[in-house]
């Protein structure tokens, strides 16, 4: 057996080992019901320890487990701080850590890419990875003009990987759910095996990368690293530095926290205008903050092409659920396929449904916290509350199913920063269609 079947037959057995180790907790489970310990208490304890494991098998994965583990890291802020414990610190590590590349397999990867003579280029080249990335690393170098720049390699036989590990993955969508409250897993597995052919190619990240540094040159908010040079499993940027998010979450200031907040949103929802793109991949890996007080964004492998920018019925769905303004919410989610055809949904259901997700603009400044995404949360997810019967009708068009993944996930970010800012005003001046309108008769 070669390295590459070898090392997915012992990727598959790692994920195919989920079930049965939630199997055996579930029974574990049952005995202590026996000897006196309460359902709440146990449940608790099942869904931390599963969690614990399934981060622990993705933490030593690449490819699609990694990645998928990285898009729902963002939702670790939905999870009750009762359960969440046991597994943030895992969750954390999926943004930044994987198993490294040998030295030679880097060489050979460059030598196919770049040409035997690669090492011409660079005045420098560090054989030690800097850092991770979901199907690749990253290492240090100094550009033959004697600029700092990474060099992100792909791991040799990432293609494979990714499609393999996406299939198991999609067989257990069910055990992640606990941990996106709310969220649709198999959308989310399905939109990201989507993807996967695009991210592969490195030289189409180069050209998302570029449109977004030329969008953005010069700014005073946003810093996004040029693009020296690119091949299909090689990209070489200029070397930036900063305090990653999963810092500032962890220990920064509220200060920190704050500035963070108000710039991952300012460039989320300035992007689609300024650029045509949206940056895709939300976790806090992702981010930094410059030590000249800018936001700097990496990875674009992943994008959606919004060439008109944010589309501006959201907007109005915003606008008119502030103003509470339920019949002519429900008419424009009908007119936009944002109700299931045969759904006989009432407006005062809809305006109770999505009103709360509008708090962020009801005031001046908004503070994004745990326990208020907790809140949303356990509201839309409980099986038993009227907002979920709700939720089963409302229905999201396809061509909006990025969009609302990657806001959800900035979103995460923004609760996990436990930043507060003025929310309200960033929206109101980048997002198409959230200007007051008049009330129709």
């Amino acid at each position: 057996m070669t390295d590459i079947p070898r090392r997915a037959a012992q990727r598959t057995a790692k994920l195919a080992s989920l079930p049965l180790g939630v199997a055996g907790r579930v029974a574990a489970g049952w005995g202590k019901r026996l000897t006196g310990h309460t359902s709440e208490e146990i449940n608790a304890e099942l869904s931390a320890r599963t969690a614990e494991q399934l981060f622990a098998v993705l933490g030593q994965l690449k490819g699609g487990a990694m990645k998928f583990g990285q898009a729902l890291s963002v939702f670790e802020a939905a999870v009750p701080d009762e359960m969440a414990e046991p597994y943030r610190e895992a969750l954390t590590k999926l943004q930044s850590a994987a198993p490294p590349m040998s030295g030679d397999s880097v060489r050979r990867v460059l030598d196919t890419q770049l040409g035997r003579a690669w090492r011409d280029r660079f005045a420098e080249f560090d054989d030690e990875p800097a850092a991770a990335a979901s199907i690749g690393q990253v290492h240090r170098a100094v550009w033959h003009d004697g600029r700092d720049v990474a060099v992100k390699v792909q791991y040799p036989g990432a293609a494979e990987a990714l499609r393999s590990d996406l299939r198991q993955l999609s067989r257990f969508s069910r055990l992640f759910q606990s941990l996106a409250p709310g969220a649709e897993i198999k959308p989310l597995l399905a939109e990201l095996q989507d993807r996967m052919v695009e991210e592969l190619d490195y030289r189409t990240e180069a050209a998302n990368q570029r449109a977004f540094a030329t969008a953005f040159a010069g700014d005073d908010l946003v810093r996004v690293p040029k693009v020296l040079a690119s091949a299909p499993q090689v990209l070489i940027t200029e070397w930036v530095t900063g305090k990653p998010f999963a810092e500032i979450i962890a220990d920064g200031t509220q200060q920190e926290r704050n500035e963070a907040g108000r710039l991952l949103a300012e460039f989320h929802f300035s992007s689609p205008q300024r650029s045509g793109l949206l940056h895709a991949d939300p976790h806090p890996g992702n981010f930094l903050l410059g030590e000249d007080g800018r936001l700097i964004v990496i990875d674009f492998g992943a994008v959606a092409r919004l060439a008109d920018g944010l589309p501006p019925v959201l907007g109005r769905m915003m606008r008119l659920a502030l103003e509470d303004r339920a019949d002519d919410l429900l008419r424009l989610l009908r007119e936009d396929r944002f109700v299931q055809t045969d759904s006989a949904l009432r407006a005062e259901d809809v305006i109770a449904y999505l009103g709360p997700f509008v708090d962020p603009v009801r005031t001046e400044r908004f503070h994004f916290s745990r326990e208020w995404m907790q809140r949303q949360a356990e509201r839309v997810g409980d099986l038993r509350s009227p907002d979920f019967r709700t939720g089963r009708s409302l229905n999201l068009p396809p061509d909006y199913l990025l969009i609302h993944r990657v806001t959800l996930g900035a979103t995460g970010i923004l609760c996990q920063l436990d930043s507060e800012f003025a929310a309200r005003e960033i929206i109101t001046r980048w997002q198409p269609g959230f200007a007051a309108e008049p009330a129709q008769d």
